[in-house]
């Protein structure tokens, strides 16, 4: 596929799961890929790999986000990859994917816990879009991974629920802020989707977990990743400040 020939693409978060699918998945069409990750560099390192295998085009960065300089230390890596892969620093895509859980109760909840998912979850994502403005020519693209978690409630991921609506946020203003320049933000928001933990090698957690799907199923990640691709595409030009329930019906009710 061609869709994104010559156009460069930064996933955050990109060394396994529904990152991992959606950078394997740009790489697919067409784009040169940045993979971020925080901590894991050999799982980037497969990833980009994995990609140069099917004949795409990636190199892998690592910064840790959700500490101070997180965002300037992942854009100085990006500029410096893409000057040495493509002769410029052009990024045409942004995919904010990183995030971590809170997997505890509200009681439970440490303001020290609050705060870095506000920070990895929320004010990275917002920063990095504000370098990629630096970078981004008109008519880039900018997609923000959500959850499902901000429509359907589960009390041991309050905190975490809390910061991906607010990444919701930066895509609805961001996106009439923007639009002059033909630049399109939208969010996606996944529901169970397997990411290879362990919680999925459980037979029976599966099948709970799959009723909750229209479809019977728990998610895969390239599930979502073809939605992302979609958003990132020509074809998607008149798609701006959009939520995309990539749950697979589990918000219908």
């Amino acid at each position: 596929m061609t869709k994104l020939v010559n156009k460069t693409a930064l996933v955050t978060g990109s060394s396994r799961g529904i990152g991992r699918a959606i950078a394997e998945r740009l790489a697919a069409d067409g784009a040169l890929v940045v993979v971020h990750c925080g901590s894991d560099q050999e799982a980037a390192d497969d990833t980009v790999e994995t990609i140069r295998a099917h004949g795409g085009r990636a190199f892998a960065v690592r910064a840790r986000l959700g500490v101070p300089g997180d965002v300037d230390l992942l854009f100085n890596e990006v500029e410096r990859g893409l000057k040495e892969h493509t002769g410029r620093t052009d990024l045409d895509i942004l995919v904010n994917n990183a995030g971590i859980m809170g997997g505890v109760s509200p009681e439970d909840t440490t303001p020290e816990l609050f705060d870095q998912l506000m920070a990895v979850n929320c004010k990275a994502p917002f920063f990095a879009v504000q370098k990629a403005l630096g970078l981004m020519p008109d008519n880039g693209r900018i997609v923000t991974i959500s959850s499902g978690l901000t429509r359907f409630a589960n009390p041991q991921e309050i905190a975490y629920a809390m910061s991906k609506s607010a990444i919701e946020m930066i895509a609805l203003h961001f996106a009439k802020h923007l639009a002059p320049r033909g630049i399109t933000v939208n969010t996606v928001a996944p529901g169970i989707t397997d990411n290879g933990g362990p919680l999925f090698d459980n037979p029976q957690a599966v099948a709970a977990m799959a009723q909750l799907s229209a479809f019977n199923r728990v998610g895969d990640p390239v599930d979502v990743a073809g939605v992302v691709a979609f958003l990132v595409s020509a074809d998607a030009r008149w798609v701006t400040g959009a939520f995309i329930d990539a749950t697979g019906g589990t918000l219908l009710g």
